[in-house]
């Protein structure tokens, strides 16, 4: 009998150290090949497996699942770092973790990823595009009419680019009014309105705001980025008040649209002040491209700084953190930072800039979802102007501002009640 009993323990003991010896880890520090590129791979692990590990802090945000050949095979194939581990070595990351300001975070599900964008040609590109593309995560493309047709709730995750919620166009209008592409947007614009059965392109672009912003209250992740963060908010707060100028809708906007704001409905600025001349490229005193005296440092002096969170207690924020440095070379956009003190007091600050007025990425809540802005247009283009090349991202394969980006992407998967703040 005790020769049974010591052979099964031998097998229950070789089998369990089988299991823990099976884990792959994708490090996100600085011996990390190709960042980008292992959010690919962590995403494709949760799809295929749903079996993945987020280790907040831990070697700057590292990923760890089981260990199996096609993995391995996955890694090397797209020129990711990876190591595997014996099962003394994981139980030791457990360890290291359980004491440290770090955590696990499971990833149990792939999300159902919706890029709010144009289907027809623009002068710029989109780094949330980029990103999703470099590293290989499947995505579709929607518009106002998926939009409006409800079909929002199909997804986990929504991002908005360069957009303009509050019907102008982007007020390009006095530099590009007689382009090409301007005047093509337009015409789709207000076509697709005429279709919908709205007065003007604005009432649409709100309306269209409002949708997402049920979409966020029902669950959903929004990520934004550049103009696509406060044309937004903007739009929230004008509904029901017209804002535009004469070229855009054919009427001056309501003289007291000011004092008509509802901050309420926005999701992270209050009491700003709209810019109603159809000739100056700038819809609020939300951004500080202007204030912020960029002309005078340069792209050499522009840095923002992102906090420390307590993995254990503060999950959401850590994830969205993660990167393998904590001072981010800054970028311009329309939309280059945000006021600080038109921030409201619920938005949490992950990035900002010393010192100033002035921070680049913010996060909240709205009902049961979530919501994510970030300024500026594209981290590895400091000054991208209309007509520009797209960022080559093979340049860029460890791109700390990017990092931030694809932190988004993988946020919806992780275990919802890990999620709570």
């Amino acid at each position: 009998m005790k020769t049974v009993f010591s052979f099964f323990l031998l097998i229950f003991i070789f089998t369990n150290s089988a299991l823990c010896a099976g884990k792959l880890l994708i490090p996100m520090d600085f011996s990390q090949r190709d960042h980008l590129k292992a959010y690919g791979v962590a995403f494709w692990t949760v799809k295929q497996a749903g079996k993945t590990e987020w280790l907040l802090n831990y070697r700057h945000g590292s990923f760890m699942c089981d260990h199996y050949e096609q993995l391995e095979r996955l890694c090397r194939l797209r020129g990711v770092t990876y190591e595997v581990l014996g099962g003394a070595q994981v139980t030791q990351i457990y360890a290291e973790i359980e004491e440290a300001n770090m955590e696990v975070i499971p990833l149990e599900k792939a999300p159902k990823i919706a890029v709010y964008a144009p289907s027809w040609y623009q002068p710029w590109d989109d780094a949330v595009l980029m990103a999703l593309k470099y590293s290989e995560i499947p995505y579709e493309q929607i518009y106002d009419d998926e939009v409006l047709h409800g079909t929002l709730s199909d997804y986990d995750w929504l991002h908005l680019h360069h957009e303009d919620f509050t019907g102008q166009l982007g007020k390009f209008f006095r530099s590009y009014k007689n382009a090409d592409w301007y005047r093509e947007h337009q015409a789709r614009d207000e076509a697709r309105t005429k279709e919908w059965g709205f007065g003007s392109v604005s009432e649409l672009k709100k309306t269209v705001a409002l949708e997402i912003s049920k979409y966020v209250e029902k669950g959903g992740f929004l990520f934004a980025m550049c103009s696509g963060t406060d044309s937004y908010d903007i739009a929230l707060s004008a509904i029901g008040v017209d804002i535009v100028a004469s070229p855009f809708d054919g009427d001056p906007p309501d003289p007291t649209a000011q004092q008509k704001l509802n901050f309420t409905r926005t999701l992270a600025f209050k009491d700003f002040k709209i810019v109603f001349d159809p000739n100056i490229y700038e819809f609020s005193d939300i951004d500080m491209t202007k204030d912020s005296g960029r002309g005078l440092r340069g792209e050499s002096g522009d840095y923002f700084t992102l906090f420390e969170f307590s993995a254990k207690y503060d999950p959401v924020p850590t994830m969205l953190t993660q990167c393998h440095t904590s001072v981010v070379k800054g970028f311009m956009g329309q939309t280059t930072s945000f006021r600080r003190s038109l921030v409201k007091q619920s938005a949490v600050v992950m990035g900002e800039y010393e010192g100033r007025d002035e921070v680049k990425y913010i996060h909240g809540n709205l009902g049961k979802g979530f919501w994510t802005f970030y300024a500026g247009h594209d981290p590895e283009d400091y000054r991208h102007m209309v007509g520009d090349p797209p960022t080559n991202l093979e340049l860029h394969k460890n791109s700390p501002g990017y990092r931030l980006i694809l932190n988004n992407v993988l946020f919806p998967a992780a275990k919802k009640k890990k999620l709570k703040t």
